[in-house]
């Protein structure tokens, strides 16, 4: 039996999970710009207090369900090459599309995907602008010459192409192998900006 701490951290995980599963399921069925917090309330069974406790708004939540996703930051690694570990999020993404798209079938549809691959692409560009202007000497000297912001948007847009393209094809590559393929078309652009 959990005790205290445990037992509370328990209720909260539960709570978010119901949250982001409510919205989920709620972008499913109508445009995302329609949903209000009300409804995602309703569905999730929680009260407004409990919401706003822990989320803004619907975009707060829908970013948090991201970052759930993605995981924790990785601790600095010292195997790979810079640019290999600016794209440590591809691998986890991949891996958590394919353990869940079975279970979430086509209930999500094309539209609903649209929303929440477009909230993942901004959540990427920042993570890797942020990874790229970390005050490193390379990262301030290759700022000058391709702006950091257009390296993070094209890294995070070539992701949710690849990912597309995999998921439109029933996702018949492994993920590891669809990250090499992620791999091969944005390595190269890496190399040349830290050049």
């Amino acid at each position: 039996m959990l005790h205290g701490k445990d037992a509370e951290d328990r209720r909260i995980q539960k709570t978010l999970n119901l949250l982001r599963s409510a919205l989920v399921s709620l972008i499913a069925e109508k445009p995302y710009d329609g949903i209000v917090v009300k409804e995602i309330l309703d569905r999730a069974n929680v009260g407004r207090s409990t919401f706003y406790t822990h989320f803004r708004d619907k975009d707060d939540l829908l970013l948090s369900g991201i970052h759930e996703m993605l995981g924790p930051v990785p601790p600095p690694s010292r195997t790979g090459t810079r640019q290999e570990r600016l794209l440590w999020f591809s691998l986890p993404t991949f891996e958590h599309h394919y353990r869940h798209a079975h279970s979430w079938g086509d209930r999500i549809g094309t539209r609903g995907r649209a929303i929440l691959h477009e909230h993942l692409r901004r959540a990427l560009a920042d993570i890797v602008a942020d990874a790229m202007t970390d005050g490193s000497r390379t990262a301030r000297q290759s700022a000058r010459t391709v702006p950091t912001e257009v390296v993070s948007a094209y890294v995070a847009s070539t992701f949710v192409l690849v990912l597309n393209w995999w998921l439109d094809k029933g996702m018949r590559l492994r993920p590891g192998e669809i990250n090499q393929i992620f791999l091969k078309l944005t390595l190269p652009t890496l190399v040349a900006v830290y050049e």
